[in-house]
């Protein structure tokens, strides 16, 4: 996004002289400086499918970070002897809860929230060593499945550290998860223990108990209650600190553990897919300290001085990995979640901090559409301010937009204009990894330009433990994802259906398969789809088919460009990318959040959208119209006013015309990873959304 300068000619001529002679100085070294231009990958086979390597490890793909610490038990152990009393795992403490009344009669639950409390490195394995000695008393054998089914939180990392440990294969289950999928991986696991929640006990996994008929042993993060009533025959629950008394005993100590080997099963991932059932990911010691290896490479100047603040679902492999990172380099992680992180969050009492502020991290990773919230957001606020605050920031927020196009910097911008939004997430990040889905553009640079540190735009999978790509955090070039890490090579394969071919000019274009260490075990007890969609070459390199589209750049970046489930052919022949439509139209400050649809045996697009609710009411308010939210949202009225914003967006993104939906349906409720219609990722489940809207698919394209 451009913004349009409004100001005084003097002024803007004074503004420009004094850019002018700042940019003279810092030319020579912002230039001999710039990284930006370099080479990241090339074809090692010379050829325009590649592979693609990174230009460090085009002789051999880098699988560890450390010699001999080759299993997950092993890198922790090496942080805690390498960083014993240094601050490991954080968790704020709770003041007080109170509940909220709204205007319009809901009422929140909202938090005041103290200091964090840490639990430093040793004491962070001591505490990991005795939950899994505790485990094993209580049954849980080596190479047996144990389940995890939590909210992101210190005792999560501790749970997984002690499974590791132990060789206790650890199976992740989303804490949104519907009871079916997590009654289908618990008994496709075959488990017999379970660590959870109170919570999510009470909430989600008591109603499916008797579903369940392997499961012996439940263990409870939290400390209170004490005891558990109301459970069925067989099903003992335990409190996670009476498990580790019990792991501490002289008895237990003594009975020792079997150390897993690099080739053993360290998690089953349980994937929230955007389709069908949710699939069990294998993946092994050695897939995933390839892959933390190779994204740890990418992260300048990662050590124990750095602060990470982790919200992002455990049970997802990018904040798995995240935090894996900054454990092998000593870091100290702080817990927060969605509705506590910022002061401005659903959770938080007006006057009081928010996480961000108070832990001030310097490492954050997100998901597209947490960025694209905090975005507008922002520009709702600039668009609020008085005329001359307004074009300051818009001269200013420009220049910077220039200077990063060039790999050059501005300090005295980044100090005297963007100090305030920086402050957001606590005024100390120096690096924003953004993984998940594709981040707009526009999303990207105002990113860049107001928090004043690099966003590191990654592409990875579950099935390749997160790794794929990560942007070099000096390239400031938007809509690509960066070249491929140390750990992995990337090809391309024809696609002559969806016409990709990797001999298109002026780039390279094919499905993209990713190669290496980091390439997972396949599916768990799913034979037919890991030879549908894993494979290994002659040389014996094991290959995902990620089922995107995408085309590699001169300097050996990939940009993604398409996905064959998105692409829709209409009834007159043109081919519709509904994720490209997408990812266009969530720009338009009316959307929050869109799914484009397309029939083949219709002529045009649809669309669902969730409109932001603040642009919208402004909007009704301007043509005069009416009513509450539900029924803004049920408007006919409003959905051709809506549609029209839309259009105007879409045409300026330059979308073709048969790429712009032509109807619309306006959902007043937003798509949370509870509805069921987005992953926890928040990626769309196109399936469950194309259900959920059956009535009004009909509607739309019956002519009504």
């Amino acid at each position: 996004m451009k913004l349009k300068e409004d100001l005084n000619p003097m002024l803007l001529l004074l503004f420009h002289l004094m850019v002018w002679i700042y940019t003279s100085i810092t030319f020579l070294p912002s230039y001999l400086l710039n990284r930006a231009r370099r080479m990241k990958a090339r074809s090692v086979s010379g050829s325009p499918e590649g592979p693609y390597r990174a230009v460090s490890s085009t002789k051999r793909l880098v699988t560890s970070m450390h010699l001999g610490v080759d299993t997950l038990d092993k890198v922790f152990e090496y942080a805690a002897q390498r960083f014993p009393y240094r601050d490991c795992l954080g968790t704020r403490e709770v003041i007080s809860e109170e509940d909220e009344r709204q205007n319009n009669g809901k009422v929140f639950k909202k938090v005041i929230l103290g200091e964090y409390r840490w639990l430093s490195y040793e004491e962070t394995h001591s505490a990991a060593s005795r939950l899994g000695s505790g485990l094993s008393s209580l049954g849980q054998r080596p190479k047996n499945n144990i389940a995890i089914f939590c909210e992101t939180r210190a005792e999560w990392i501790i749970a997984a550290q002690a499974c590791f440990m132990y060789n206790f294969p650890l199976v992740t289950l989303y804490s949104t998860l519907g009871g079916p999928a997590i009654a289908h991986g618990l008994n496709e696991a075959q488990v017999t223990h379970i660590i959870t929640s109170r919570e999510l006990l009470e909430t989600r996994l008591k109603a499916i108990l008797r579903e369940v008929p392997r499961l012996q042993h439940i263990i409870v993060v939290d400390n209170t209650p004490t005891t558990w009533l109301g459970y069925p025959r067989g099903i003992s629950v335990h409190n996670m600190s009476a498990v580790q008394e019990l792991g501490a005993k002289p008895e237990n100590v003594a009975r020792g553990r079997q150390q897993p080997l690099p080739s053993d099963i360290a998690v089953i991932m349980y994937t929230s897919g955007s389709t069908g059932i949710p699939k069990g990911v294998m993946i092994s010691h050695s897939n995933i300290i390839a892959g933390i290896t190779g994204m740890a490479e990418r992260i300048p100047n990662l050590s124990e001085e750095d602060t990470y603040i982790g919200y992002l679902p455990l049970a997802h492999v990018l904040e798995l990995s995240a935090e894996l990172v900054c454990v092998s380099h000593g870091c100290r992680i702080g817990y927060s979640s969605p509705q506590t992180l910022a002061d401005q969050s659903t959770k938080i009492k007006k006057g009081s901090k928010g996480d961000t502020s108070v832990l001030q991290p310097t490492l954050m990773a997100a998901v597209p559409e947490i960025m694209d919230r905090i975005y507008k957001n922002v520009m709702t606020k600039v668009e609020e301010m008085n005329h001359v605050q307004r074009t300051l920031f818009t001269l200013a927020y420009n220049y910077k937009l220039e200077q990063l196009a060039k790999g050059y910097s501005t300090p005295l911008c980044d100090k005297l204009v963007f100090r305030k939004v920086r402050s957001l997430l606590g005024g100390r990040t120096r690096v924003l990894l953004s993984g998940g889905a594709p981040l707009s553009a526009a999303t990207q640079r105002f990113m860049n330009v107001c928090f004043c540190c690099p966003v590191g735009q990654g592409y990875g999978l579950t099935e390749t433990c997160g790794a794929g790509t990560i942007s070099e955090l000096w390239d400031y070039s938007t809509g690509r994802v960066g070249g491929p890490l140390v750990c992995c090579e990337i090809k391309l394969k024809d696609w002559v259906e969806g016409g990709y071919r990797s001999t298109d000019k002026p780039h390279p274009r094919g499905e993209i398969l990713i190669g290496g260490p980091n390439v997972t075990m396949g599916y768990y007890k799913n034979q037919a789809k890991n030879q549908e969609d894993f494979c290994v070459d002659e040389n014996g390199q094991r290959w995902f088919c990620t089922g995107d589209i995408g085309e590699f750049h001169d300097d050996g970046c990939l940009k993604i460009i398409d996905r064959k489930k998105d692409l829709v052919k209409l009834q007159a022949g043109e081919y519709v990318s509904l994720g490209k439509v997408e990812a266009m139209l969530k720009n338009c400050p009316l959307v929050d959040n869109i799914c484009a649809y397309a029939n083949s045996d219709e002529t045009y697009v649809i669309g669902f959208v969730v409109p932001n609710q603040k642009q919208l009411l402004a909007l009704a308010d301007q043509y005069r119209i009416r009513g509450s939210w539900e029924e803004l949202c049920n408007n006919k009225a409003m959905e051709e006013l809506v549609l029209k914003v839309i259009t105007e967006a879409a045409l300026a993104a330059q979308l073709e015309r048969f790429e712009i939906p032509r109807k619309i349906r306006l959902s007043p409720e937003p798509w949370t990873p509870e509805t069921g219609l987005v992953t926890d990722a928040f990626k769309l489940k196109r399936k469950e959304l194309k259900t959920h809207y059956q009535a009004d698919i009909e509607r739309m394209y019956g002519g009504k």
